[in-house]
């Protein structure tokens, strides 16, 4: 992803995967993105149902870790294969991972949500579904090194820590410290934050760059920078801090200033010329969403009267989290399958759905609501973007077709 485009596809949806029911595994951006967004689109209302009635899951989880675990580790980890799958033959011009190979990479991931849901023992729970990341990981590693992509090192140990995260996450209940806990949920967020910092700010102000060039609007975004750098530098020491020290006065005041800077890179990327192409526009309302948890995420910790964690953690999950996923799924399924890069009737709603989700899911604990009922109806509606995803985006991916991003 040189500049934040992902150039054209390397393998061709006409070979050997392109038998109907094979070419979910042409690319890896076809299974893992159903995966990821069948997650959820059902884990939610699972654990809504959860806290309405009461019960817990079998497997090791408590209703309230495997709810974190699965939106995390099953449908978050999903999707970031997805793209990594997809993005990382284009930065070293080698061959993507298809055919049986992805499919045994796929299996490992069904088996892990197989095993937090049922399997008891967490030990096993852990081994069961530790594998998928390790896995993934590791291939990631092996085709930047091989490629010789230096530039996208730091992808790669991304991956690394979202595997250790997931095995941090599950040692908590096999080996719980009195005390302690908590490190793999907020390593993961962190990951995920940063993650969004570092991409993010290669394809935002890239394909809106794109896109106003192609309408001769000026002026054009700032180009990748020495200010970026130091706003990536700021966001991943505050994601730091957070993991760290996730009460201390400094984390709070580094989040605080990390808020500001991705605030000050959003401006330089003149996001308010893209309203009239929303699936440009979506990419700047996803980062948009990173600047505020990070702020939200500042003032939980230094005005905890003020601003509840809950609402603070569910602006990075859901808003930013759930934003950026989509902007990036719904883009990257219509140029990988040869579709006009454009947001249909459909894509509006997948939109739509996902920000009045989030908005009710963070704005909830400061409205005089009812809160148990605000985050069932802010659940709800985001994971209806995302089963709405399924519906159209699907057939998609699920036959043959090709085309770039």
């Amino acid at each position: 992803m040189e500049g934040g485009e992902v150039a054209q596809p390397r393998v061709s949806d006409t070979g050997r995967w392109s038998r109907p029911g094979l070419a979910v595994l042409i690319y890896g951006f076809r299974p893992f993105f159903l995966l990821g967004a069948l997650t959820a689109a059902l884990a939610v209302p699972v654990w809504i149902a959860m806290l309405e009635y009461g019960f817990e899951p079998a497997g090791p989880f408590s209703a309230v870790r495997w709810h974190a675990h699965e939106m995390i580790f099953g449908y978050l980890a999903a999707i970031m294969a997805g793209f990594a799958l997809t993005a990382v033959p284009n930065w070293t011009g080698r061959l993507p991972l298809s055919g049986l190979p992805l499919a045994g990479l796929a299996g490992l991931w069904v088996m892990g949500r197989i095993a937090t849901a049922f399997v008891a023992s967490p030990v096993w729970a852990l081994g069961l579904d530790g594998a998928f990341l390790v896995v993934l990981a590791a291939a990631i590693w092996r085709e930047v090194i091989i490629g010789a992509n230096r530039r996208n090192l730091p992808i790669a140990l991304m991956f690394t820590l979202m595997a250790i995260a997931n095995l941090a996450f599950h040692a908590d209940e096999a080996w719980p410290i009195p005390g302690g806990g908590g490190h793999g949920q907020r390593l993961a967020l962190g990951v995920a934050a940063s993650l969004m910092a570092l991409i993010g700010g290669r394809i935002v102000p890239s394909f809106t760059r794109n896109w106003m060039a192609r309408m001769s609007l000026a002026p054009l975004p700032a180009a990748f920078g020495a200010f970026d750098k130091v706003a990536l530098v700021a966001t991943v020491a505050a994601m730091a801090g957070w993991i760290v020290m996730p009460e201390h006065r400094a984390s709070g005041v580094a989040l605080l200033v990390a808020a500001g800077l991705s605030l000050a890179r959003l401006w330089r990327w003149h996001g308010p010329s893209t309203w009239r192409e929303p699936i440009v526009a979506i990419l700047h309302l996803g980062f948009l969403w990173l600047a505020l948890s990070l702020g939200l995420m500042g003032l939980a910790i230094l005005r905890p009267d003020a601003v509840p964690d809950t609402a603070a953690l569910h602006a990075l999950t859901a808003g930013a989290i759930g934003t950026m996923t989509l902007a990036v799924m719904t883009r990257a399924s219509l140029g990988h399958t040869g579709r006009a890069i454009v947001a249909g009737p459909a894509t509006l709603a997948i939109y739509a759905l996902v920000t009045a989700g989030a908005l009710v899911r963070v704005g909830a604990p400061f409205l005089d609501v009812d809160d148990h009922a605000a985050i069932g109806f802010g659940g709800l509606v985001w994971s209806a973007a995302f089963g709405l995803f399924v519906l159209a985006y699907g057939p998609l991916l699920l036959r043959p077709g090709e085309g770039r991003l």
